[in-house]
């Protein structure tokens, strides 16, 4: 079987995201999504490997992702079973020269999920901006799912001074804090429009009453920045559901990790 050093610690941080996500209680059934870039890490081996698929479409011309390789979660796959097999339940996809389709190059004919355009919409928006990011995660946490559905929430930068406030590392470890991308059908491309223009301004998108996403320098990063806005939003419905509201740090004192840890 085809063997690569640095292509396998990529699967492995994906098999570990994919726990936790499962753990948490943020992936119920099939729901959620891993890609990665992982371009660097393809050697001329796989490279050269044929596909295993004919072409499909993606839906979309996305002209920055050319040639490049991803892993991806595969449609109708659970989250626990990428964690312990995670080439039975994704793929490596290829994006043919046209920009339009892609071919499944390894291990098994696994079909991404019907979010893939969405997905590799924001990897064509990363790569376009220079940020060096390669790693798109969508998932359900529940506090922050249930967050989206006040209105008043779903204003900008609402949640994300909210949340901020609930604990310091928030302001720390999300300093772009949360975008807000409207309810539209889960896997449209209306949805990748709508996160690709908010992640022109934030690194993790609230999807309404669905989810969200976030993308990072890699697979960790990515979780990582869920996981805090996660944490901030258990302390404030924790201290909602003991019968009030918390006061949350002041602007000023948000101002002052600001200045501190240059965010």
């Amino acid at each position: 079987m085809y063997y690569n050093e640095k292509l396998d610690k990529i699967i492995n941080e994906i098999a570990e995201v994919a726990g936790y996500l499962w753990e948490k209680g943020w992936a119920e059934r099939n729901g959620g999504n891993i890609t990665v870039n992982v371009t660097d890490e393809v050697d001329d081996a796989l490279r050269s490997k044929k596909p295993i698929t004919e072409p499909i479409a993606i839906g979309e011309v996305l002209p920055h992702i050319k040639g490049m390789f991803f892993f991806c979660k595969g449609t109708n796959k659970r989250m626990r079973d990428l964690a312990r097999r995670p080439l039975d339940n994704g793929s490596i996809i290829r994006i043919c020269d046209d920009c339009a389709h892609y071919e499944i190059i390894a291990e098994n004919p696994v079909k991404p999920t019907s979010e893939l355009p969405a997905h590799l919409s924001m990897h064509n928006q990363m790569i376009e901006s220079g940020n060096g990011y390669k790693a798109a995660i969508h998932t359900h946490p529940i506090d922050l799912v249930a967050m989206s559905h006040n209105p008043h929430f779903l204003e900008k930068d609402v949640l994300s001074k909210l949340l901020w406030s609930m604990i310091p590392e928030t302001r720390a470890f999300c300093p772009k804090g949360i975008g807000i991308a409207n309810y539209e059908l889960p896997g449209s491309l209306t949805l990748a429009k709508s996160t690709i223009n908010q992640l022109k301004e934030y690194d993790v998108v609230m999807w309404e009453k669905h989810g969200v996403c976030a993308v990072g320098p890699d697979i960790l990063e990515a979780f990582d920045q869920i996981d805090v806005l996660s944490k901030a939003a258990q302390i404030y419905l924790t201290a909602k559901s003991m019968g009030f509201v918390p006061t949350g740090m002041s602007e000023g004192q948000l101002q002052e990790l600001k200045d501190a840890f240059n965010l």
